[in-house]
């Protein structure tokens, strides 16, 4: 096997691996803030708000993310009367998807964080004159991020190695260029260097979100 070889392939799954990180941060970046603000609708004293956050993580969180993808690529169009207003591009489309689908996943991870702060944190900091604000952001979000890292980390990977869910939907990405080599010249080989690349990005992660652990474990 060549090296020229080597860079025909690997050169267009490059390329694919843009779409992929593309997607990841656009997911990562919205789905956080938008998942933290879904907790807090869940914890909301307003019942109905309550409910309906509740209602979005349950569908979100109850229905594969490759049946979503289905949808928002190719149902939307097809809604009565506001189907024609929704003909998005692919890439749009799905990144609609993985942030609605993260979105609740964190929504979860974070209710979960602020769950296991104890209340004495909250009777402390008002013997300290803290006022609402100053409780959540100098006491409790600390520890609430402290406390949900590593789920976070763990659902940052997986939101890497499930962005390969684009192939389904036909969105050029690194396991299209793979699959397309593959079935040109019959070897496995860009199955390989797939996984290579996956397997870097997903280091990269780890080695971050590790950090973040350690920095955060010494305050």
């Amino acid at each position: 096997m060549s090296a020229e070889y080597l860079v025909s392939i690997l050169k267009p799954m490059l390329e694919g691996a843009q779409a992929t990180i593309l997607l990841f941060f656009i997911a990562i970046l919205l789905s956080i803030p938008l998942g933290f603000l879904v907790t807090l609708a869940v914890r909301s004293r307003f019942k109905m708000v309550s409910w309906l956050a509740n209602i979005f993580i349950y569908l979100m969180r109850g229905t594969p993310l490759l049946l979503q993808l289905l949808f928002f690529v190719f149902g939307l169009p097809l809604l009565p009367v506001i189907g024609e207003y929704l003909v998005l591009d692919r890439f749009v489309a799905a990144s609609l998807a993985f942030i609605f689908n993260y979105t609740a996943y964190f929504a979860e991870i974070f209710r979960g964080g602020l769950i296991a702060i104890d209340k004495g944190q909250y009777e402390a900091a008002q013997v300290l004159g803290l006022n609402k604000f100053q409780t959540t952001t100098r006491v409790i979000l600390p520890q609430m991020i402290r406390t949900a890292l590593p789920a976070v980390a763990n659902e940052s990977v997986t939101l890497v190695k499930d962005t390969a869910l684009l192939y389904a939907v036909a969105v050029p990405e690194l396991l299209h260029f793979a699959q397309t080599a593959v079935n040109r010249d019959f070897t496995i080989v860009p199955f390989f260097f797939a996984g290579v690349i996956y397997l870097c990005m997903t280091l990269v992660l780890t080695v971050f979100f590790k950090y973040l652990e350690r920095r955060f474990s010494y305050e």
